[in-house]
């Protein structure tokens, strides 16, 4: 030990400190076992100073200080010493950390064996007892020796504590932790494939392990979190449409309730709901307007903790030209008061092509009520053309209540509301029925869901068991392009995320009918990404000047390509989803047919793969599953691969996060190589190359994509971002066929590293959401 070590464990010997065991007896402090413990998990690690470590604790130790604070001190002063110089003491810290979690856990550094572990918490009720009914102790003895558990040890610090906090196992009331992350990744993969046989089963768990332990994939929060245990409900996004009928509302806040509880993230369309001052009963009485509606929703998502997981949260959506939507845009607005605001909820408004055209020519949009306009809402969606020849046919009808606004005054409130909340949404609805997996006239999609990726078809419920309704399931993963060596390993990944995805879908239960018969007939999955920021780096491109554009074709060509092969394969062995023939893929239509040509005028790629293959293997085997893509915000499951966040640009090499156990350090993939060729999101003038590289996405991607706006105001006069900036950012997206737009951030003046995340991400996790 050197001389420094020595002065502080002679200064503690001198102060006479004990520490206070398990069972309240004492004893002298064990430095030596102390050095021991953090030499050990500074094995290979770069740069790390284990005095350092050792001297930081050691200042913050007292007389009676307990063996389990002896273990939190050390870890903390690990982490404290974080930073892009020496970025190697996350590691340091995370495996501290998983040292102190076995020990929780297990009693022991060494983990039991599978059987015994999962023998235990099987009896004590914490484990689905299928694992046991299902798996053979020679099967749980091969999958025991597959675990690597040395595995632990890739773990970033804000990884494992994401892991203790949201994910393990664990009594949520003593905050006692019952299992290890490579137990988790084991477990979910013989959840998932419990129904394969023989060899093939076995062989398919050890792939899944493989993927998700070398964070090849990255899991949902409602997968990691929860299967395993007796709680079967994992898809990440729930869509639940409403009618204009109180039986229909009461159910769809059923409906929200049921789910909440569950771990799924909302979406929630209640556009139809007729205007303020309409005519109830032929006018008997007048009917309240959306806003006591919108409020029994909030009071339903927020009535659910999500199993102290993470907190409900909803995006709710209505149409533009909505004859409440002056009151409704402002919803979300800190002005006003509790009676005409809804604070806590996210909105998502529905623009299509005759608005944004109002809007280029300066003209008015008419406002109605949906009650008023018969056929107007649902060609809304289903039938572009249908919809102008009803519109302006209803707006020159004086028997309609209706108002005129001007589209640019209407479009620039929409954008204050945005830019002041940075959670006002949009969708452009035709845009999602056009360039889609679906065809409009048969399933036309009315919504999204709380992080604006999803795009599935929904039917209003009228009751809780209602068997002809239908509430959209999506169930997520993410590709780690990051850990990607080559384009070609996408066949493989996608292969095991499907597989799981779909295997998913039958393991689970389902809270409401209406969601098990969509689901089994749709079989709806979201394959997305993350870590792109690190995979332009390494790759020498950038977000802002083009450089990227071709590399992202590429990329997103094999995503889906593969990702569709998949499903295709799947569908010959177990038959192809039900309601496949509801599917533009039915038709031969890929999503390479039906994108916006404009995306050609920067980056006109050609396509890679054999398309004309696929198609004809597609129109004569169908696919497993209606949707196979959505780009999710990967917020939380981006940690646990030590990955930047889904498609977006770190904010600074380090990102700082706030978390129960105080502040959270993670610095990017490879700094030390790659800091020179990382973009940073502050650095990038404006939002042009990341759209673009949206739309390259959104060429391939079957559902949408959770696309954010970034604004810097210390670059404008006045510290102003112009209005006619966010309007041509926002008459960009539409012309290139960007579908949803997701957070609006700006900037605050807070340092690069503080400024990590927006508020409120936690709402939508990997679908995780969140994934």
């Amino acid at each position: 030990m050197n001389q420094e070590i020595q002065a502080v464990k002679d200064q503690a010997v001198d102060q006479e400190i004990l520490v206070t065991k398990r069972d309240g007896s004492k004893e002298s402090i064990d430095f030596e076992k102390i050095h021991r413990v953090v030499h050990w998990a500074s094995q290979d690690l770069e740069n790390i100073s284990v005095s350092q470590v050792e001297i930081n604790a050691q200042l913050a130790f007292f007389d009676g200080i307990k063996t389990e604070d002896i273990h939190e001190t050390i870890i903390k002063s690990a982490a404290d010493l974080i930073s892009t110089d020496v970025p190697d003491y996350q590691y340091l810290a995370a495996r501290l950390a998983i040292f102190h979690l076995r020990k929780k856990a297990f009693k022991s550094f060494t983990p039991p064996s599978l059987i015994d572990h999962v023998t235990k918490l099987t009896n004590l009720g914490i484990y689905d007892k299928d694992i046991l009914n299902k798996y053979n102790a020679s099967e749980f003895e091969e999958f025991n020796n597959y675990i690597d558990h040395w595995r632990d040890m890739n773990f970033s610090y804000a990884a494992v504590k994401q892991l203790e906090g949201k994910y393990l196992v664990q009594n949520r009331v003593t905050g006692e932790i019952h299992e290890s992350p490579q137990m988790l990744y084991m477990l979910v993969g013989m959840c998932l494939f419990q129904e394969y046989k023989g060899k093939a089963r076995i062989k398919i768990v050890k792939r899944f392990y493989d993927a998700s332990s070398n964070f090849k994939i990255s899991l949902p929060t409602p997968i990691m979190a929860g299967v395993r245990t007796p709680t079967r409900q994992f898809s990440s996004c729930v869509l639940i449409e409403t009618d204009d009928d109180l039986d229909s509302i009461s159910a769809a806040s059923g409906a929200i309730v049921k789910y909440v509880s569950q771990r799924a993230g909302i979406g929630i369309n209640a556009g139809k709901i007729r205007a303020l001052g309409s005519p109830i009963r032929g006018g008997e009485a007048t009917h309240t307007g959306c806003i006591p509606f919108f409020k029994h929703f909030h009071t339903a998502v927020k009535s659910c903790s999500q199993g102290g997981v993470r907190g409900g949260a909803a995006t709710l959506f209505y149409p533009l030209w909505h004859l409440e939507v002056e009151g409704l845009i402002v919803l979300k607005n800190n002005t006003g008061t509790d009676e005409n605001r809804i604070r806590h909820l996210d909105y998502g408004v529905q623009f299509n092509g005759l608005m944004y055209e109002r809007f280029l020519k300066d003209e008015n949009i008419t406002l109605f009520s949906p009650n008023d306009v018969p056929g107007l809402y649902d060609s809304f969606f289903a039938d572009q053309k249908k919809f102008k020849k009803l519109y302006e046919k209803y707006e020159k009808d004086d028997s309609i209540r209706k108002q005129q606004i001007s589209a640019r005054e209407l479009f620039a409130m929409f954008m204050k509301e945005r830019a002041n909340t940075g959670r006002i949404y949009l969708q452009n609805v035709d845009h999602c029925n056009t360039h889609g997996a679906f065809d409009p006239s048969q399933a036309p999609i009315k919504q999204s869901n709380l992080c604006m990726e999803i795009t599935l078809p929904t039917k209003p419920l009228y009751s809780v068991q209602d068997k002809e309704g239908e509430v959209a399931l999506c169930t997520l993963s993410a590709v780690n392009l990051g850990a990607l060596e080559s384009l070609d390993e996408l066949e493989d990944i996608t292969d095991i995320i499907v597989r799981s995805l779909d295997s998913l879908l039958d393991y689970q239960d389902y809270p409401l009918k209406a969601a098990e018969i969509a689901s089994n007939n749709r079989r709806t999955l979201g394959i997305g990404v993350t870590n792109l920021a690190y995979y332009l780096a390494k790759n020498g491109a950038k977000y802002s000047d083009g450089s990227g554009n071709e590399l992202i074709h590429k990329t997103f060509e094999a995503l889906q390509y593969y990702s569709l092969k998949a499903s295709n394969e799947i569908a010959e062995e177990f038959g192809p989803c039900p309601l496949f023939s509801e599917t533009q893929y039915a038709k031969g239509i890929m999503p390479t047919d039906s994108y916006k040509k404009d995306i050609d005028e920067f980056c006109n790629t050609e396509l890679e793969l054999d398309w004309d293959t696929l198609r004809k293997n597609i129109k004569a085997k169908g696919l497993r599953n209606s949707t196979l893509t959505a780009l999710m915000p990967c917020e939380s499951s981006s940690q646990i691969s030590n990955s930047t966040n889904g498609i977006e640009p770190p904010r600074g090499f380090i990102s700082v996060k706030q978390s129960k156990d105080g502040i959270l350090k993670q610095v990017v993939p490879e700094y030390e190589k790659l800091h020179k060729s990382y973009e940073l999101l502050w650095d990038i003038k404006d939002n042009e190359g990341y759209l673009q590289l949206c739309a390259i996405m959104q060429k391939f991607v079957d559902q949408s994509i959770s696309t954010n706006t970034h604004y810097d105001p210390s670059q404008y006069d006045g510290n102003r971002v112009p209005m006619k900036l966010f309007l041509m950012d926002l008459l960009k997206a539409y012309k290139y066929g960007i579908k949803t737009l997701y957070y609006h951030t700006t900037r605050d003046g807070a340092s690069d590293d503080q400024n990590a995340a927006i508020k409120g991400d936690d709402d939508c996790e990997d679908g995780v959401c969140k994934l």
